[in-house]
């Protein structure tokens, strides 16, 4: 007696099935070595040389460690060189002209509470290298959300604190080319902008702005 064939199992397995958000942090990570691993190599002299400068310069930690949220809300210390003097605070106490003039958002007004080395630093965007550790670890990527704090998720809400806590934090992104110097309100729509519209050419497209908008600095 002929049997009728067997039904085709027409689902899919979901093990044959590409995840995309598994595939986008495979690429990311994949680009983000890439470019990392040479860097450090290449730059491992001069961040050499800047943490001599400022262990030489003013007392303190080399590295100053900030406590942000990662993919999924998980904490991690963010790595940056120290910039400012460890009792900055009192410092800006002391110097209450450019406290004002700082609070004024006065042009030629120096914050007190940053070494001669950190506004260096800062004007090159070199303190930010030791982000480059935090990106080997898997915690930061390349480009990505700005990083926020534990204290910022009532301000965010929790909707959009899920949103960008869903990748990983950038040591770059659409908030550091067009959004500088604005609300945070401003950075968080570009920052869901990029996650819904991320690409690896919009990657390298942040981080040609990234170069630019450093090199205006200097320039101003």
């Amino acid at each position: 007696m002929l049997q009728a064939p067997a039904k085709r199992n027409t689902r899919l397995s979901t093990r044959n099935i590409v995840n995309p958000q598994y595939a986008r942090r495979i690429t990311k990570a994949a680009f983000d070595y890439a470019i990392v691993l040479p860097a450090l190599i290449l730059l491992a002299p001069l961040m050499l040389l800047i943490a001599l400068v400022i262990k030489l310069e003013t007392p303190g930690p080399v590295i100053h460690r900030r406590r942000v949220l990662g993919m999924g809300g998980r904490e991690f210390n963010m790595y940056t060189f120290r910039t400012v003097y460890i009792n900055g605070n009192e410092r800006l106490i002391n110097n209450r002209k450019q406290w004002v003039a700082l609070l004024n958002h006065e042009r030629n007004a120096h914050d007190p509470r940053i070494t001669r080395t950190g506004l260096f630093l800062r004007r090159f965007g070199l303190d930010v290298l030791p982000k480059m550790i935090n990106i080997l670890r898997r915690q930061m990527s390349l480009v990505g959300p700005q990083a926020i704090a534990r204290r910022d998720l009532l301000r965010i809400g929790q909707q959009r604190a899920q949103a960008i806590t869903s990748i990983l934090p950038g040591l770059t992104g659409l908030w550091q080319i067009q959004a500088r110097n604005t609300t945070l309100k401003d950075r968080l729509n570009l920052d869901l902008r990029y996650i819904k519209a991320w690409s690896l050419r919009l990657d390298l497209q942040i981080l040609v702005g990234t170069f630019i908008a450093v090199r205006e600095e200097q320039i101003l």
